[in-house]
């Protein structure tokens, strides 16, 4: 699962240099936006609504905060999501047919409260996640960077590309194994939303994961 945040932040480190995406920082620092959506998740008031609201309700929180802050802008809100929300800090490769490790440091948020943030982020997002304690916790991240990609970028279906593009080569580099589905559909739901936010700037993350709890139950059971 964890290639694929390699190469996409590598796309987004190119977006962020060119012309492409030379307003993404124009607001706040995307630093101090990763710390500041942290700090909410990690946070007494969060928890409190965890109790009172679905994970989905949640997710839509976290969205509107991120998007306050940074002063109504999607993009930005966005690519901060998609860090804050990362449920590791580090990611370890090893190449295949070497013994080669490589290891990538990601801005997740102020060290040391990483498993407080974990054990706090939503994690039953989809109809079919499973009930485990992590549940899908690392979907959400998907979900928010693929939206970021088809919110910001116009080249062709850039999302859609890197989705499947990242899959085969995590699949390669063994990272954690075969091409995960479940990740596919976390996103294709991320890319819908980025798309229909160009639309509709009142879409919100719950909507475009009802699409696949709607086609789940009709179409599935």
């Amino acid at each position: 699962m964890k290639l694929r945040y390699i190469i996409k932040l590598s796309i987004l480190i190119y977006l962020i240099s060119s012309e492409v995406s030379a307003q993404i920082f124009v607001n706040k620092d995307l630093e101090d936006g990763i710390a500041y959506m942290v700090d909410f998740i990690i946070s007494d008031r969060f928890d409190s609504l965890s109790k009172t609201n679905t994970d989905l309700d949640l997710v839509d929180t976290l969205y509107l905060r991120a998007v306050h802050f940074h002063n109504g802008a999607i993009d930005e809100a966005l690519l901060t999501l998609t860090f804050a929300t990362l449920p590791f800090r580090e990611m370890p490769l090893h190449i295949p047919f070497t013994n080669i490790k490589l290891g990538a440091e990601l801005p997740s948020g102020p060290e040391g409260i990483l498993k407080k943030k974990i054990e706090r982020l939503p994690g039953q997002v989809l109809i079919d996640s499973p009930q485990t304690k992590f549940g899908d916790k690392d979907k959400v991240a998907h979900f928010f960077g693929n939206a970021f990609l088809s919110y910001s970028v116009s080249l062709f279906n850039l999302s859609k590309f890197l989705s499947i593009l990242v899959e085969l080569f995590e699949d390669a580099f063994k990272v954690e194994g075969t091409i995960d589905n479940r990740d596919f559909i976390a996103n294709f739901l991320g890319y819908h939303f980025g798309k229909r936010l160009n639309d509709d700037k009142n879409y919100l993350p719950s909507e475009a994961f009802r699409l696949y709890t709607f086609f789940t139950l009709n179409y599935c059971y």
